[in-house]
């Protein structure tokens, strides 16, 4: 039976559904890590716009650069304190205003970082607030009484844990106005109340700004959390042994989120043609995902879903748990988010890495000497395969790992990092065993894996900086570094460099995007545990990805009626592919990937 007779009809095959930034490849850069042009240490805006040929080259079209606003840093610069300047340690507006201007002559685009459920507690809005009870901008921030206990303790308002410091209360006590505050991240990080309509107002000229400044739009920072259930109720009690517990339940999706994001794009967005993509933790509800992304909702173009990324931890329990998992557990993640957005018209975004997760290839491969370049190339196989917007993460592309397990908690930067091994120390300070399985845990899931400067070449601190950088680089980056990659982009006879094999997949995708954008979807054999297979089509051609995701040699034999006209793409020697097997039974070595085209 033919495979192009199972096309579904009126699934992405009109012109009505082909939007630019459906087809987009966006490349995020974590600036404080990516290249130091003055010998500071730290990453900075003339350092990206330097590497844009390198950009270019490799397929880009978009450019998401993390906030670079003027900010204290106590989380990286998600705590801004001033929207609409540039921290000195990233350079000045004139720098952004020059990166835009060279963005632009490629023909490529910039999306800044929008963080408005949030600012610094340094921002002028907050100092204000807390001045006083009675400050003309009280009521811009979220502020409570205290409660107390039966023996007359203070408390927080609720039992709402930290998201950044699982075992702090989301709550932080003012001394000089005798309230707490609500503080979701860190305590340097407070609410904003999206329900004053000044608010709302200020975050509107915030965009305009950026917009007129010649930004094409933004990706936005855990916007589902602006909207909170005004009761402010405890949250169940889920994870034992811990005083404060998720509250998400109550200040994720709240009541009114669909409002405040359709006055966004009425008022600002559709005006300007905006690039939008929601980061949004705690949801999962395909209704609600449709609202915010379907084709009529008129609130984002598309969401960061984060199935995938819980993948590994502990199912209701917080983010630094183990948790074992399988192919059938990626293919129920992956099948459900690309057969929702087919069948019911809204769009996915692709990634499975940023500045806020560990290295992919650590995660969800092999990430030994062996077998780094194997799964790199098979996840870049994966991504570049499946519907929706593709994001790559700095390093991703050549393939950089998590930092090295012999590295110790003094190493580790980011702020959830530091409160995690606290938590771990002041719990169990005279068992060694638990502080062992703290920083194992740290090594797996830490954000500063992804975080390490980028390593550029073999020169001292990777070609990052001619300074001592802000964190310390990788110790792989002799060999793992893109100079030689693209030096070298093919290694030995039938193989790529990781970074070639990226830049290869980025241009089958771009020239085949009737099917792998916006052709239809189906995921096969969903109850393996090794191997993910699944075919892509349109009306007048079909692929077929077949991905070993283990480290042993398996055979794959439910093509059925399926069959494979030609393999056009593996991680392993491409020489071999020609006189490959196209029988219903598929023999895979470890980690092995492979492309076909469908008879």
């Amino acid at each position: 039976m033919s495979t192009i007779a199972h096309t579904k009809k009126g699934l992405y095959v009109g012109t009505d559904k082909h939007q630019w930034w459906k087809e987009a490849v966006v490349y995020q850069i974590y600036p404080a890590s990516f290249l130091d042009s003055n010998g500071d240490g730290w990453g900075d805006v003339p350092g990206i716009t330097q590497k844009l040929d390198y950009l270019k080259d490799l397929g880009v079209d978009v450019i998401w650069v993390s906030p670079i606003y003027k900010s204290p840093q106590a989380d990286m610069g998600y705590d801004i304190a001033d929207y609409e300047d540039i921290d000195p340690s990233y350079g000045t507006l004139a720098d952004v205003d020059n990166l835009i201007k060279e963005v632009k002559k490629r023909d490529m685009k910039l999306v800044m970082d929008l963080v408005v459920n949030h600012t610094s507690e340094e921002h002028a809005w907050f100092l204000e607030s807390r001045s006083s009870k009675n400050s003309a901008k009280r009521d811009w921030y979220i502020w409570k009484p205290a409660k107390y206990d039966a023996d007359g303790n203070r408390q927080p308002p609720n039992n709402w844990a930290q998201i950044l410091g699982e075992a702090n209360s989301a709550w932080t006590w003012d001394e000089k106005t005798q309230e707490y505050y609500l503080s979701l991240f860190t305590p340097e990080q407070p609410d904003l109340d999206w329900e004053n309509p000044a608010v709302r107002e200020a975050v509107h000229n915030i965009l305009r700004f950026w917009l007129d400044r010649g930004a094409s739009g933004f990706r936005m920072d855990v916007i589902n959390l602006i909207s909170k259930v005004q009761t402010f109720p405890d949250a169940d009690f889920v994870v034992k042994d811990s005083k404060y517990q998720h509250g998400s339940k109550y200040y994720a999706n709240g009541p009114r989120l669909h409002e405040w994001l359709k006055e966004l794009n009425r008022n600002i967005l559709s005006k300007y043609g905006a690039f939008t993509v929601g980061e949004m933790p705690f949801v999962r509800d395909e209704d609600e995902i449709i609202k915010l992304v379907g084709a009529q909702s008129e609130e984002l173009n598309m969401i960061f879903s984060f199935d995938l990324m819980h993948v590994d931890k502990v199912p209701g329990d917080f983010k630094y748990t183990l948790n074992s998992w399988d192919a059938s557990d990626l293919k129920r993640i992956v099948n459900r988010l690309q057969r929702l957005m087919l069948e019911r018209d809204g769009w996915n975004s692709l990634y499975v890495e940023n500045h806020d997760q560990p290295r992919s290839v650590s995660r969800f491969t092999d990430d030994s000497d062996e077998w780094r370049e194997y799964g790199a190339k098979l996840l870049c196989l994966m991504q570049t395969t499946l519907a929706g917007t593709l994001y790559v993460y700095q390093g991703e592309e050549i393939g950089m790992r998590n930092v090295p397990e012999s590295w110790g908690p003094e190493e580790y930067k980011d702020i959830e990092s530091i409160n995690f091994f606290k938590k771990y120390r002041d719990l169990y300070p005279n068992d060694p065993a638990k502080q062992a399985l703290a920083r194992k845990i740290m090594q797996r899931k830490a954000r500063d894996s992804s975080r390490t400067p980028m390593q550029w070449d073999d020169s001292p601190q990777a070609g990052f900086s001619n300074g001592k950088p802000w964190m310390r680089v990788n110790d792989d980056y002799k060999t793992i570094n893109a100079a030689a990659q693209l030096a070298n982009a093919k290694p030995t006879p039938g193989t790529l460099s990781v970074h070639a094999f990226w830049k290869r997949a980025l241009e089958l995708r771009k020239k085949n995007k009737e099917v792998f954008v916006y052709g239809d979807f189906e995921m096969l054999d969903m109850d393996d545990k090794k191997v993910v297979a699944y075919r892509r089509w349109s009306e007048k051609e079909a692929f077929l990805t077949v991905l070993n995701l283990s480290g042993e040699t398996v055979t794959w034999a439910k093509l059925n009626d399926l069959k494979v006209k030609k393999w056009v793409a593996g991680n392993y020697d491409e020489r071999e592919l020609e006189g490959r097997e196209l029988s219903e039974k598929v023999g895979l070595r470890p980690w092995e990937a492979v492309l076909g085209i469908l008879q």
